[in-house]
């Protein structure tokens, strides 16, 4: 309040005017602020890498950051949110063994959650490149449209009554299957499955067939976890 003087003002009276952020809204700014004081929008850096997951072996998150790299000025737009989390799960422990399978739900997420996966192992060679599973979403709790946060939207689109085709590929993909995908031979029991990032978005659904790769539109594609 205290950068003050008196000229023209925006609203096209002649008296104090004010040089502060706050000008812009109250329209008392002097007339020449925006080419005196021009604003400057934050600046952000990067997205950084995904972290590893929180837990292994189980349902978890993972976490990526980046940070404000020039602070808004002069009413320049605000700094967007600087931590993004999505849900993960490993398959190995801390000690690199393999986590071991059980017959609970398939644990599902966004394909583009999965796009990270490596595609060779550790000596170059090529990883098996899994197939598709695709299913008809039979029910859903209302969880999965109650959140809004960026890594559950994808949720959103699990809709019941709908084909949706999930990929089956390393790290989940053991033993020629992944948990929950239920047996190639019996295909009218009803599977459970739980989003990742939500635990309280599941439900069920009927296997349709397996395919090499997965055909439904973009928004119902997801990934075993």
């Amino acid at each position: 309040m205290g950068c003050s003087t008196t000229d023209w003002r925006m609203d096209r009276a002649y008296g104090t005017c004010y040089c502060d952020e706050d000008c812009v809204n109250t329209k008392d700014c002097c007339f020449d602020y925006f080419t005196e004081c021009p604003a400057q929008d934050c600046v952000v850096s990067a997205w950084s890498f995904w972290s590893g997951c929180a837990k292994p072996c189980q349902p978890s998150v993972r976490v990526r950051v980046r940070h404000v790299e020039q602070q808004p000025v002069n009413s320049g737009d605000p700094c967007p949110l600087l931590e993004e989390r999505a849900g993960c799960r490993e398959h190995r422990d801390h000690r690199g063994s393999h986590c071991g399978l059980n017959s609970g739900p398939a644990f599902i997420t966004s394909m583009e959650f999965g796009k990270g996966r490596p595609k060779h192992d550790n000596f170059g060679n090529p990883l098996d490149p899994g197939f598709c599973v695709e299913f008809e979403l039979e029910s859903r709790t209302p969880h999965c449209t109650v959140q809004n946060q960026p890594h559950t939207r994808w949720m959103r689109y699990i809709t019941e009554g709908f084909k949706v085709c999930v990929a089956c590929e390393p790290p989940a993909l053991r033993n020629s299957s992944c948990q929950g995908d239920g047996p190639e031979s019996d295909k009218e029991a009803s599977l459970h499955w739980q989003a990742v990032g939500n635990p309280h978005c599941r439900g069920t659904w009927r296997k349709v067939r397996k395919t090499p790769q997965c055909t439904c539109p973009t928004q119902h594609n997801f990934v075993f976890t």
